[in-house]
């Protein structure tokens, strides 16, 4: 007697494309949730603050004029002068700190270093130190009779007090010194990881090879960390442009608009002169625009030729 057909070969492969079917299922719920929030708290935000930006008057009776605010930007002199101060602020500091960061990352990766964690601890401390409080104590030690005057005026290479936080240079390396000490370790982090995951024999083929120690950081280092410097450059340069505590609680921008950034001044737009939302919302937009200009030339000055 020959036993009827059965359906059982076919119930593993309807068990596998229901198990595949829960499991897209509960996929999609984790991303649906978390695309939700992102719509809602990035995206919804984004296009707000984009149809605000076409829109001018005073406090909350605004009027929509199109691009008129955008034609606007080119005719303020108080954003041309924060737009200058801020470039300032990107040209000399971020090249220094990437710099700084880089040398120091090679010293804290040798072998033979001792202490290396103390140190590491004590350069990456001002990361986690609170931005307000850290631009407080800058200011202090900048004042007229603040440490460093005082310290210059001991050594004797001064011989008066430098006008630190009242004359537009002076100022503007005062801002520049305070941010620089709080962000080097920051980077100093990411080269120093990446310096830990080299092949150790690069190095010892080099030195065998004759290669001094400059010739190594320049040949072998720097190429090497090429990808770690692309992303500290453009995340170091988002970060300068979007510079607001360290002027607003140093120099209040002063003296003057000598030291105002774009973002104090998108401050002072909403809250401190008469409120212009929708102007304010403008020049917020003219940062994402700055931000992406100098992010492409970064991308093509330092991407890879062969991408």
């Amino acid at each position: 007697m020959i036993p009827a057909k059965t359906n059982q070969s076919f119930q593993p492969v309807k068990t596998s494309r229901s198990l595949r079917t829960k499991n897209t299922a509960i996929g999609w719920s984790f991303i649906t949730i978390a695309s939700a929030m992102i719509c809602l708290f990035y995206f919804y935000p984004m296009v707000q603050a984009f149809i605000l930006s076409l829109q001018s008057g005073t406090g909350t009776n605004l009027t929509f004029v199109g691009f008129d605010n955008y034609a606007r930007l080119l005719k303020d002199p108080t954003f041309l002068t924060t737009v200058k101060n801020t470039v300032i602020y990107l040209i000399i500091q971020v090249p220094v700190m990437i710099l700084l960061a880089l040398f120091i990352s090679v010293l804290l990766n040798d072998k033979t270093l001792k202490f290396k964690g103390v140190f590491r601890t004590a350069i990456f401390l001002p990361c986690v130190t609170s931005l307000v409080a850290y631009s407080v104590i800058f200011k202090y030690l900048f004042g007229l009779d603040g440490i460093i005057n005082l310290f210059l005026l001991k050594l004797s290479i001064i011989s008066e007090p430098i006008q630190w936080l009242t004359d537009p240079f002076w100022a503007k390396i005062a801002i520049i010194t305070a941010i620089t000490w709080r962000w080097t370790g920051y980077n100093m982090i990411f080269y120093l990881s990446a310096l830990q995951n080299v092949d150790q024999s690069i190095y010892e083929a080099a030195k065998m090879d004759g290669a001094s120690s400059i010739q190594t950081f320049f040949k072998i280092t720097i190429p090497m960390l090429k990808p770690i410097i692309l992303f500290t450059s453009i995340t170091s340069t988002i970060g300068t442009l979007q510079l607001f505590d360290e002027v607003m609680n140093i120099t209040q921008g002063g003296p003057g608009n000598a030291t105002m950034s774009i973002s104090q001044y998108i401050y002072n737009l909403s809250f401190k002169y008469t409120p212009d939302f929708g102007y304010a919302a403008t020049v917020s937009y003219a940062i994402v625009i700055m931000i992406v200009i100098f992010s492409i030339i970064q991308f093509k000055v330092a991407g890879d030729k062969n991408d």
